[in-house]
């Protein structure tokens, strides 16, 4: 392996332990990281202290000209001076250079070498280091050798504070990006995913400037053709466990770029939510999480080293992360054809959504820039009302352009790839939440089926009076009676009603995007 220092981001420790393997990196972590344990399943379990979830309020992107009309700023890309980031950065690097040794990975992301990214992470933990090497892409030794100047370096000193008084800081944490020095720096946190999300970010930025269009997604393909198809979805709509279908090949469950050459992951890993995890319901995963993978924040049992998966005491955002090829039917390298189809999960709590429809290129970039799914707040007593939820594009936290922007160019691939849109519905059927019942999963497996078969192209539909896309109204193995909800409820008044409210809220969210937008996709909000 070529010599290399790095000098040139200020660090001075002598002893950086560069592309551990995992066998190396328990030992470290056994050895230096309090807390660290090895699971009976073979996987490091490592705690990532007060912090347990990611810090969106706490993220910076550094305003310069260069990238200043790039950027949409407001509450998801808040601006910080050059000048702060100057000093959040000489803090991380202080910080850094008193360890007497550091962890240093690179790695690429994403999988078509053509707009591939060189990532380099200095970080203090084993922990942080071995998350990096699963959720990276792994060099060869012979491309780690020639790896050379990294495009993006991240400073993680979590384990230090940020000073809450320095001008633009609101605590402790500080996620701090800038586009121009290539470099995220990160205070005052040691959650993983903070990494993970900020080379996201990066390439939500780079990719739309190549005409390539970033997406928060999973994505399947195809065993025999290759043709894919891409799943958007927030927390809780079956993103996941869609995706881990066994007659498809997994190119990935979260990240992916769309190219004139097809689709590919952005990341070498797969970092799924293991709260009440089991083999039954989840069995790729299950088998996952074994020697090479890393648990996060999950409760292990003293005297066996079993995890107890249901425990929730840290946190209900318990993780595990693994390399993909971990997946049995991971599809390496991970770069796919064109997508035939394009679905947009949602798990509509009002009741209100029918499970498939299929929506025009204007409905498709309203639905897209949008994002919405709906949470039950059933947490509080006596609350009991669904909560709509919008996250534009379905990744709003890490987007860095105006959501207009991937909507246009999902517009334009959709087009010239001739690509299917779909709004599937997870969520309630016969009622709103409290009332009706959660549609199964075998339905919503029997029209993903049915959309990969190409038995809904021509499917008979009918227009939604109010949100005015195309329902379907006849699929293989799903009761037609629940595929028009309005017929499901006993209280159509209520159905009439519910519809109604969904509908303006679905509107007044839509009232921060419209100056992005064309009149054609202004006009195809619901109606009402």
């Amino acid at each position: 392996m070529a010599p290399f220092d790095l000098n040139s981001h200020g660090i001075t420790v002598d002893d950086v332990r560069r592309n551990l393997t995992p066998s190396r990196l328990y030992e470290e972590g056994i050895r230096f990281d309090a807390g660290t344990r090895i699971a009976d399943s073979g996987a490091l379990v490592a705690y990532s202290g007060l912090k347990t979830g990611r810090s969106p309020k706490d993220k910076r992107v550094v305003r310069r000209p260069e990238s200043e009309k790039d950027v949409w700023w407001g509450p998801i890309n808040v601006p910080l001076e050059p000048s702060v980031f100057t000093i959040n950065r000489q803090r991380a690097v202080d910080y850094l250079n008193t360890r007497d040794h550091l962890y240093c990975f690179d790695g690429f992301a994403g999988w078509d070498p053509a707009h591939r990214i060189k990532v380099r992470v200095i970080c203090a933990r084993p922990y942080h280091a071995l998350f990096m090497h699963t959720m990276l892409i792994r060099p060869t030794r012979e491309e780690l050798h020639q790896f050379g100047k990294p495009d993006y370096t991240i400073l993680n000193a979590g384990q230090f504070p940020a000073n809450r008084h320095t001008p633009g800081m609101t605590s402790k944490t500080s996620i701090d990006l800038s586009f121009e020095d290539g470099e995220v720096v990160i205070l005052g946190t040691e959650y993983a995913g903070e990494m993970k999300k900020g080379v996201f970010t990066i390439m939500n930025y780079l990719m739309p400037k190549r005409g390539i269009l970033s997406m928060h997604c999973s994505a399947t393909s195809d065993k025999h053709t290759g043709r894919s198809s891409v799943l958007f979805g927030l927390s809780g709509t079956g993103k996941t466990t869609l995706s881990a279908d066994p007659k498809r090949n997994l190119i990935g469950d979260d990240e992916h770029c769309w190219s004139d050459q097809g689709i590919f992951n952005i990341e070498g890993g797969c970092y799924a939510k293991a709260i009440d995890l089991t083999p039954e319901s989840e069995p790729e995963i299950f088998q996952a999480l074994r020697f090479g993978a890393v648990l996060e924040n999950v409760v292990v049992n003293e005297e066996d080293r079993h995890v107890d998966f249901s425990d929730s005491r840290i946190t209900q955002n318990t993780r595990g992360a693994y390399p993909i090829e971990f997946i049995r039917n991971a599809r390496i390298p991970c770069i796919a054809g064109h997508p035939t189809d394009v679905i947009f999960l949602t798990c509509d709590a009002f009741g209100v959504l029918p499970p498939v429809s299929r929506l025009s290129p204007a409905h498709a970039m309203y639905h897209f820039i949008s994002g919405y799914t709906a949470k039950v707040a059933g947490t509080e007593v006596g609350v009991s009302e669904p909560e709509a939820t919008f996250s534009p594009c379905f990744g709003g936290p890490f987007l860095v352009w105006h959501p207009g922007k991937y909507a246009e160019l999902l517009a334009a691939k959709m087009k010239q790839h001739h690509a299917n849109v779909w709004l599937v519905n997870t969520g309630w059927s016969g009622g709103a939440y409290g009332v009706g019942k959660r549609m199964k999963l075998a339905f919503t497996r029997a029209i993903l089926d049915a959309i990969h078969a190409g038995q809904l192209a021509d499917a008979p539909t009918k227009r939604d009076p109010v949100f005015g896309f195309e329902v379907i109204t006849a699929c293989p193995n799903v009761p037609g009676e629940i595929l028009q909800p309005r017929s499901t409820w006993r209280d159509t008044a209520a159905f009439d009603a519910t519809a109604k409210r969904l509908a303006g809220l679905f509107r007044d969210n839509f009232k921060t995007y419209e100056a992005g937008v064309t009149q054609d996709v202004r006009d195809a909000g619901p109606h009402y």
